[in-house]
């Protein structure tokens, strides 16, 4: 199923906007959260069809958040793409054994972020 509405969870308010903006220019409806725990409760009331998370975030970090989406049975179908300044192999590595379906560092590649997001479809 193609990926059509997206959830944005990055505390950044200029990162998600950046987000916001080049996934919306691109046909996506997107919601947005400021924090892990405004998105896990988005997550569960919009179903949204991608989580893109920040991990490097004040309280709950994007990786805890990416394991809760993953092992809770009303969001573990709802894939996550961690987008974050984090960009060391085992973050990376780290980031899929949480759960993640792909990785992606910021600065972000639009043309980058839109493959990865088309492959999920």
């Amino acid at each position: 199923m193609p990926v059509r509405t997206v959830l944005v969870v990055d505390d950044s308010p200029t990162d998600r906007q950046y987000l916001i903006d080049m996934l919306v220019r691109n046909g996506y409806q997107v919601s947005a959260a400021e924090s892990v725990e405004e998105g896990l409760l988005k997550a569960r009331q919009l179903k949204p069809d991608l989580v893109l998370m920040d991990v490097v975030m004040p309280g709950q970090n994007g990786f805890q958040a990416t394991r809760a989406l993953t092992r809770d049975d009303a969001t573990k179908h709802i894939p996550v793409i961690l987008c974050t300044s984090k960009g060391q192999e085992t973050d990376k590595v780290w980031g899929l054994r949480q759960g993640a379906r792909d990785y992606i560092v910021k600065p972000v590649n639009q043309a980058e972020l839109l493959v990865k997001i088309s492959k999920l479809g």
